[in-house]
């Protein structure tokens, strides 16, 4: 299954977007060994140029870029399209990679990195990508893709969300995450259930489930503070209650 998975990255469009001209050398050609077809920008305004033109399949986006930085170029990314978004960054604090995923980061990698890695790395987020797609194709038309909680309607093959008739814009990995939670109503998951089950990561940052879900609940949430369909179950993790099955 892995082979056959590995077969339908080949050719897959992968956006570098480093200043270091090294870097964007290196990365291009163990990518380009790999399989894939490499665009490279080296600051930001070039880079959100290509991802409107180019529209790439996933996109390495360095932390530190001249004009404007990584965070910031992820979110004007992520204002108009879910692209799978790795960021490169040299800084190691909490704060730092918090702050990547608030803008919209599906994964990073710290600097100095082994160009290997990064080939793995792009490798598992396409796979998941492309997972997500198949279930959509594989699922559309049937009753079974829309689920519905209360006032949410989740539409797994369009994906799309509603919330009392109106829309609610998430990216990719917060769809996943909301999806994966809303099927098991009532059911606790821990952070690290979660970041297997929706990230598929068996190991990695746990402040990447939290993040999304404070992300999750600023949107669906009619006062994230006190959550009524996303909540916490303290000392473990977290729950979704349908309010169609209160008492």
């Amino acid at each position: 299954m892995a082979a056959d998975a590995d077969l339908l990255l080949d050719g897959r469009l992968v956006l570098l977007v480093d200043d270091d001209p090294t870097v964007l050398e290196v990365c291009r050609s163990y990518l380009e060994q790999a399989g894939f077809r490499v665009l490279a920008a080296a600051d930001a305004f070039a880079a959100l140029d290509r991802v409107a033109r180019d529209r790439p399949d996933l996109v390495v986006l360095d932390r530190m870029l001249p004009g404007l930085d990584g965070i910031e170029v992820c979110r004007r990314i992520r204002s108009t399209s879910t692209v799978p978004v790795i960021m490169l960054t040299a800084l190691g604090e909490e704060a730092d990679r918090i702050a990547g995923l608030e803008a919209g980061v599906d994964d990073y990698l710290a600097k100095p990195f082994s160009p290997r890695e990064l080939t793995l790395r792009v490798r598992s987020v396409l796979r998941r990508a492309l997972a997500v797609e198949a279930v959509a194709a594989s699922t559309a038309g049937s009753p079974a893709a829309v689920i519905e909680r209360g006032p949410l309607r989740i539409d797994t093959a369009a994906h799309t969300v509603d919330l009392d008739d109106r829309r609610v814009n998430l990216t990719q990995r917060e769809f996943e995450l909301l999806a994966f939670l809303a099927r098991r109503p009532g059911t606790v998951f821990s952070r690290e259930d979660l970041l297997s089950g929706v990230w598929g990561w068996t190991h990695g940052d746990l402040s990447t489930v939290t993040v999304h879900v404070r992300r999750l609940r600023e949107k669906i949430e009619a006062d994230a503070a006190n959550p009524r369909l996303l909540v916490t179950v303290w000392g473990y993790g977290y729950r979704f209650d349908d309010p169609g099955e209160a008492t």
